[in-house]
């Protein structure tokens, strides 16, 4: 019954990973509900305090939960459900129950790609989230994340743009908003999609509950991406844990003097994918999901929404940075007061013929170097790593600026070649 698979659950202190192997042996919740003393004898694994949580039979607090899901309309699935997503099923250490507001989502008939990353992110890194979870949508991914602040929020609000199906996974109670600026975002995101959690309802955002959180986002999708991460983010967290659960870990590379991007520049060191569009994550899954996947890479490249940005800005209590400010159209000047009494040349504002060359973006030293080695007629990226004799991951991250800047354009093939 479903009180037992609660009670279950709330057994404190025994680890995910034990009570996954306590079902495995007793079949149901309910037969280790009933399970005496003598019926743990033969479990060397269990501790004195394990035993004493499983026998522990009052089902009260389980029943007081079913009370608050009924009230607050928050359903409940137990590990046995034929709607709990296989992948989760087949981690080490899967949570028991999970609570969701909203519409679960068939998470075996598409691409599942869980985007992450730090709450305090750069103007690239948050304009970068969105467009990458616009992109993912807009192939035929469904996204899921954590509904934090910054990259989280980014990346769900870009595939809610484009009619996604998104996933938050939250680190406390499916009826507590955290933070309070994500309101919206979480009604938006249980009208179309679902909020996720192994936390009964009222449980408060604790911060031990968010590492613990994080092995379902990796848990449940194909493969992670890290948008951007310093060296000591829980995103590093996340992605290291899907490695280890056989998930794909894709990086958006990064400015490599931003500290902010020195954690998921790291991944790519350690042989982590580098990506710059949403087709270059569900290309690697056309084969596996025919039906659902699609090219599309949204090649608006769209910003923020602004009133997002600065909420965003404001939680963050710094400026925006100059990618996340009002665009400013090419060509267009402010109106500059004129002296009446100073004479007025015809065309005097008009600038001189400049060649086309001394108007390219300036580059730094690093990809001045990129460009010298790099063909005229492309290359692939592997020469260019050799040619240039540059860390790969410096490659990958130096290409991706100089595509934003217009001068490279990347090939299929792994090849790159000069705009």
């Amino acid at each position: 019954m479903l009180v037992h698979w609660i009670w279950l659950a709330t057994r404190q202190g025994i680890q995910d990973s034990q009570k996954a192997s306590l079902v495995q042996h007793f079949q149901d919740a309910e037969d280790l509900y009933y399970a005496d003393a003598s019926a743990f004898d033969m479990l060397e694994e269990l501790s004195l305090q394990d035993r004493e949580a499983l026998l522990d039979k009052d089902l009260k607090p389980a029943e007081r939960i079913m009370k608050d899901c009924a009230k607050k309309q928050i359903r409940i699935l137990t590990y046995r459900d034929a709607g709990y997503p296989s992948r989760l099923r087949n981690i080490s250490d899967p949570p028991m129950v999970l609570y969701y507001k909203g519409m679960l989502p068939e998470f075996d008939a598409q691409p599942v790609i869980s985007i992450v990353g730090t709450r305090k992110a750069s103007g690239y890194g948050l304009t970068s989230a969105k467009r990458m979870g616009s992109q993912i949508a807009a192939c035929g991914g469904l996204v899921v994340s954590g509904a934090a602040a910054g990259v989280d929020a980014m990346a769900m609000w870009g595939a809610l743009g484009k009619g996604g199906m998104v996933v938050g996974v939250l680190g406390n109670g499916a009826d507590v908003v955290y933070p309070a600026s994500s309101r919206s975002l979480y009604a938006d995101t249980e009208r179309c999609g679902c909020l996720l959690t192994e936390f009964p309802p009222e449980t408060p955002p604790y911060k031990w509950n968010f590492p613990k959180r994080n092995r379902i986002i990796s848990g449940l999708c194909n493969g992670v991406l890290v948008v951007e991460a310093p060296e000591t983010s829980g995103a590093l967290i996340t992605a290291r844990r899907a490695a280890d659960q056989g998930r794909d870990v894709f990086v958006v590379p990064g400015n490599i003097d931003v500290e902010t991007c020195k954690g998921s520049n790291a991944l790519l060191r350690e042989g982590a994918i580098a990506v710059s569009s949403g087709w270059d994550i569900l290309s690697e899954y056309a084969a596996q999901y025919p039906a659902a996947v699609r090219k599309n890479n949204d090649p608006s490249r769209q910003t923020a929404y602004p009133d997002e940005m600065e909420k965003l800005a404001q939680q963050q209590e710094k400026p925006l940075s100059k990618v996340a400010q009002k665009a400013v159209l090419p060509g267009k000047k402010r109106k500059e007061k004129i002296d009446k009494n100073k004479k007025v040349i015809d065309n005097g504002l008009v600038e001189p013929y400049i060649d086309a060359e001394t108007k390219r973006p300036p580059l730094t030293n690093t990809e001045q170097t990129v460009m010298e080695h790099l063909q005229q007629n492309g290359m692939l990226v592997d020469e260019l790593i050799a040619a240039s004799g540059m860390p790969a991951g410096t490659i990958s991250a130096t290409l991706t600026m100089l595509q934003i800047k217009g001068l490279v354009k990347l090939l299929p093939g792994n090849r790159v070649e000069r705009n």
